[in-house]
């Protein structure tokens, strides 16, 4: 028996017991990333964008609420077809408000970087107490290096941020981290600046800006070989037809799930599997899951398949190194999946997690030994011993919808009733996830 319990001001999701097995075909919401996207660059863009398949969560809401208050007209946000009017790319209006990007780190920090390009504009952007926390100093540095003039708490480091838009200059900006937010963040302000921007990562990142921006009419030039991306600014962007995938950070609780839960079979509908998103698939095969690609297509420019997993007996490996930027938003439930399979499993140069919407290796560490796992903090990373029985604890999300997910997950594997405190941060990414998964559990 599955629960979604009202409190006074959050939700608990209670699991009563162990499930039997899983069962089913499902459809996931649409790429979270690829949704921000859309919203953002059909705003900048001539003419109209239409969007199928956009995730209703609540952080793409934030930033059509953003791009709303800028001047971009959006229709009504549904899953089937949504509408943007663009108004330009050095047309945003100064909005009347604050900007609020809510717990969204991709809108603040991708939009902080179109922001910055409107010359002589003024913004604020703030966000909820969580996003007020991150560090947006990653973004701000390069910006700063193109000229851009913003303002912040603790020494430019957080927000409320303040933003004086600029006629910016081009950079070759070399970023300590793999990071698609901060890459991403510097192309859209290098698409309004004159010459040519560079981004060299010490690893790939996920490239879904580089693709969406050349789709919409973007000059880039891609070194695979050094992990560099350059834009050509200036260019005139134009609305086209975007068709979001089925994201695969959602479809990852899905494949552990169906690994880890006795006697399953799950199959993931319209999953994209673009390679820079794939780290994920790459990790649980290297643990023994049995996971097949079926009716593999493109849509839109973006590789998609559907996606089946069964049971199977995991084992141990590690994860680590240019892998890791891949997967980075999978690691809490591959710490899950860990717990499950036989022998230590080792993830290292995870570091990144520790900004995220919670430290997520300090939280899954401290949330899964209340179960009863064999899981050591590192500085970077996690070290697993698996093979240990689970069982059901009373455990919070700290308000991180990935955290709340990958929790579910433990607890459907876990002798015993589980319970999740603030368990509604799931609808961040995943507004149907607590029906999946009544639907699909026996």
């Amino acid at each position: 028996m599955i629960n979604l319990i009202k409190t006074a001001q959050h939700h608990q999701l209670v699991i009563e017991k162990k499930a039997n097995s899983l069962q089913g075909t499902i459809s996931i919401p649409g790429d979270k990333s690829i949704s921000h996207r859309a919203l953002m660059l059909g705003a900048i863009a001539s003419g109209e964008t239409i969007i199928e398949g956009l995730l209703l969560g609540e952080d793409p809401c934030s930033t059509a609420q953003c791009f709303q208050a800028m001047g971009a007209k959006i229709s009504e946000l549904n899953s089937e077809r949504v509408t943007v009017t663009g108004i330009g790319d050095k047309a945003l209006q100064e909005p009347l408000n604050i900007l609020d990007a809510g717990n969204s780190g991709t809108t603040m920090r991708l939009m902080l970087g179109l922001l910055a390009s409107q010359p002589n504009k003024f913004f604020t952007v703030t966000g909820d107490d969580s996003l007020r926390s991150r560090p947006m100093a990653r973004v701000i540095k390069p910006l700063a290096q193109m000229g851009a003039l913003i303002y912040g708490r603790n020494n430019n480091q957080n927000a409320p941020l303040a933003v004086i838009g600029q006629n910016l200059k081009p950079i070759h900006y070399h970023s300590p981290v793999a990071s698609a937010q901060v890459k991403s963040c510097i192309l859209l302000a290098g698409l309004m600046t004159e010459g040519k921007t560079t981004v060299t990562e010490p690893f790939l990142s996920r490239d879904h800006s580089e693709r969406m921006l050349r789709s919409f009419g973007a000059t880039l030039e891609i070194d695979v070989d050094t992990h560099s991306v350059t834009i050509e600014g200036g260019a005139k962007l134009q609305g086209q037809t975007v068709i979001v995938p089925g994201d695969i950070s959602s479809a990852a609780f899905w494949l552990v799930a169906g690994a880890i839960t006795p006697n399953s079979e799950l199959i993931i509908e319209n999953v994209g599997i673009n390679l820079t998103r794939t780290g994920i698939l790459e990790a649980l095969l290297m643990m023994n899951a049995d996971i097949t690609l079926e009716n593999e297509r493109e849509m839109a420019g973006e590789p998609v398949a559907d996606l089946k997993v069964k049971s199977s007996k995991l084992k141990a490996c590690s994860i680590e190194g240019a892998i890791i930027p891949r997967l980075i938003d999978e690691i809490p439930i591959l710490a899950v999946a860990a717990c499950f399979a036989e022998g230590t499993t080792i993830i290292k140069d995870a570091e990144e997690l520790r900004v995220k919407e919670s430290d997520r290796l300090a939280v899954m560490a401290t949330e899964l030994n209340k179960m009863g796992a064999k899981i050591t903090e590192l500085p970077d990373g996690l070290e697993i011993t698996g093979g240990v029985t689970l069982k059901g604890a009373q455990m919070d999300s700290y308000t991180d919808h990935r955290i709340a997910m990958s929790l579910a997950i433990a607890g459907l594997n876990a002798e015993g009733t589980t319970i999740i405190d603030r368990a509604e941060a799931a609808s961040v990414s995943y507004p149907t996830f607590v029906d999946t998964l009544i639907k699909i559990t026996n």
